[in-house]
């Protein structure tokens, strides 16, 4: 008697790899809703300073190209970004963006899931497994390493939390 619970699941098509049209709809429609969305705040930043002038009589805050291209990590895989380049010619305003901040390289909610992975009890060397089942098929910047770092990161979170001063506070 064969005992062997598990089944294996093929793509009908032979290669063993699920292949799924919709993710990459929803990644360029992500892309495509991002690009307008930053493009509609750079706009608006424009006009609100479109009448300052530098003492030469030019626009002081103008568009300057595009800042290098590079991949969001979201819920449903890596979204390419190319976000205007604005610039101060006079350097005193510092324009960044509310909507695409410069170090970002994933959403919140992939934020949140990495320790809700970890505590559920995932190893870090399982972590990319995981999460290609779950975001994408590579995942940037979410190797074994970066889960190192985060989880040192956590434990002297949680070490500086428990050392928090509690004398202000009133407990039954």
């Amino acid at each position: 008697m064969h005992n062997d619970t598990g089944v294996e699941l093929k793509n009908p098509g032979g290669s063993g790899e699920i292949r799924d049209a919709l993710p990459g709809v929803l990644r360029q429609g992500a892309h495509q809703l991002l690009t307008q969305a930053i493009a509609t705040e750079v706009a608006e930043f424009l006009a609100r300073y479109r009448e300052t002038r530098d003492e030469v009589g030019r626009r002081r805050i103008v568009r300057n190209g595009y800042l290098p291209p590079r991949l969001i990590q979201t819920g449903i895989g890596a979204v390419p970004v190319k976000a205007p380049r604005v610039r101060d010619r006079a350097g005193e305003i510092r324009v960044t963006s509310s909507i695409l901040p410069p170090y970002l390289r994933r959403t919140k909610t992939i934020e949140a899931l990495l320790p809700w992975l970890y505590l559920k009890g995932i190893s870090t060397g399982e972590f990319g497994e995981a999460l290609t089942a779950l975001v994408d098929h590579d995942a940037p910047g979410l190797s074994a390493g970066t889960i190192s770092r985060l989880k040192a990161a956590w434990q002297h979170e949680h070490a500086r939390w428990e050392r928090r001063d509690l004398g202000s506070k009133h407990y039954v």
